[in-house]
């Protein structure tokens, strides 16, 4: 898709990842909603097209309501870009019912709820793009943190049937799953317990990139409508790996988490 006059929704846009995709869209010639739970003033401001949306994406209702906003600031959208997403949470003893239904919420539910309220649109016009941040969490798995590697995988699920489901009739659909990022939920997450120690095996894996470089990424592989994004290619060899000897790959992942849990 070229973003030239196109209009954009990114979810999660305060900060991080989320901030540069606006950014680089925007950059790009597209008009771009940026939202958040909290105020994003800071981010619209820079941008001569843009609009703040203070949304909580948490609920259905939050969704619905940021998608009417947004289609009041710029009409219909071509390009919803559930970026938002939490950690939170470590093993089934310790985390609660509560934050685990939280974590399932803003990673997959709002995903289904946003998409649940732009298909009818986007299938009479015979096109549209969803675009979701998931993790190589997703496609691997999150030493440290259960709700998060149940979710991430739940959303790399969600975006693959949607793109085997609508992708004939003019539906694309992306879906991000980078390694290390340079983001306050990595920075945070070396300060915890469990979920630290995932953030320790993530700094371990590879290169730790800044989001200005994913949003990079991320911009060319729209451009291509490509599915999968990954900014760590490194991700794709562990991939292959864990397909062609899954009992290999568990024995090295628990060798990793021991090593990590006694550092």
């Amino acid at each position: 898709m070229d973003l030239q006059d196109r209009h954009v929704v990114v979810t999660g846009a305060a900060r991080g990842i989320g901030a540069a995709l606006a950014r680089h869209f925007h950059a790009g010639g597209a008009r771009v909603v940026v939202a958040d739970i909290g105020d994003v003033s800071w981010v619209a401001d820079e941008l001569e097209h843009g609009v703040g949306v203070v949304a909580d994406i948490s609920t259905e209702a939050g969704n619905v309501a940021l998608i009417e906003a947004a289609e009041e600031a710029f009409g219909p959208i071509d390009l919803f870009f559930a970026n938002a997403g939490i950690g939170g949470g470590t093993d089934l003893e310790s985390t609660t019912e509560e934050m685990w239904a939280k974590v399932f919420d803003i990673n997959v539910n709002a995903h289904r709820w946003a998409a649940k309220h732009l298909l009818g649109g986007w299938l009479a016009r015979g096109e549209g793009y969803f675009c979701s941040t998931a993790s190589a969490a997703g496609l691997l798995a999150q030493i440290g943190s259960a709700p998060y590697t149940v979710t991430k995988r739940a959303a790399v699920a969600f975006a693959e049937w949607l793109s085997i489901t609508y992708g004939d009739a003019g539906v694309r659909v992306s879906c991000l799953c980078p390694q290390g990022v340079n983001t306050d939920m990595l920075k945070a997450a070396d300060d915890r317990g469990g979920v630290g120690a995932g953030a320790a095996v993530v700094r371990s894996a590879g290169l730790v990139l800044e989001p200005e470089e994913v949003a990079e990424i991320v911009a060319q592989a729209i451009a291509e409508e490509r599915f999968l994004i990954l900014p760590h290619p490194e991700v794709q060899t562990y991939m292959r790996r864990k397909a062609d000897d899954p009992e290999r790959w568990l024995g090295g992942m628990r060798k990793l988490q021991a090593r990590v849990l006694d550092a």
